[in-house]
């Protein structure tokens, strides 16, 4: 089966070049600081350090891949019995993406009410600034947008390609097929010190939840 890529204004970032200078340096401290505090406390579960869980605990976990991304993986993917004999993804993977891209201030990101969505509990979304998941094409309605001007098909990532931004890539490897996954990164692993297509403000650190619909 022929493969196609379909291009993403989050997925696919320019490169960017970093200064290195003490001012930088603080401020990838303090955004891994927060990511860090957020997950220990206020994320929901909370939780714990992958390399702090106990034998035959099923806490929540998550992993530091590389120094800068941080991937919790959902426990209900992360103890499946059956989750090794799922498709891995690895560094030459094809991988279909149902995702939805937030810039993160350290708060809980809030998705679709199980209920559904209408006027009494619109303001309560978290919105994404890209999404491809269909489930909130009634959200963008509600919003504004004019419908047929965003795009809900899946998303194919050949994870060969080098335009890949580098906090996706590492959160990627490693997954397995229907995994849902939410991992969080500094400005360096996303858009980078540059202002990106006018509504990411520069050094923003951002929040990237997906679900692994396929693996090839």
């Amino acid at each position: 089966m022929k493969r196609s890529v379909i291009s993403s204004l989050f997925l696919f970032a320019g490169v960017f070049l970093f200064v290195g200078c003490a001012e930088k340096e603080d401020l990838f401290g303090k955004q891994k600081s927060t990511f860090v505090s957020f997950l220990e406390k206020t994320h929901q579960p909370r939780l714990i350090p992958v390399e702090n869980l106990e034998p035959g605990s099923r806490e929540g976990v998550y992993a530091t891949l590389g120094d800068a991304v941080y991937r919790y993986i959902d426990v209900e993917n992360y103890y499946d019995p059956d989750r090794e004999n799922k498709p891995l993804v690895t560094e030459d993977s094809w991988v279909t993406l149902t995702y939805r891209a937030y810039l993160f201030n350290n708060t809980l990101i809030r998705g679709l009410p199980d209920g559904g969505l209408n006027e009494n509990n619109f303001a309560s979304v978290t919105p994404p600034f890209y999404t491809n998941d269909p489930a909130f094409e009634p959200y963008f309605r509600m919003a504004g947008l004019t419908p047929g001007a965003w795009d809900f098909a899946p998303l194919s990532v050949d994870m060969r390609n080098a335009g890949i931004i580098k906090g996706l890539r590492l959160a990627l490897v490693g997954c397995r097929e229907g995994d849902r996954v939410e991992a969080y990164m500094t400005y360096n692993m996303a858009y980078g010190d540059k202002t990106y297509l006018y509504f990411i403000p520069k050094e923003s650190p951002v929040a990237v939840f997906f679900s692994v619909d396929k693996v090839e």
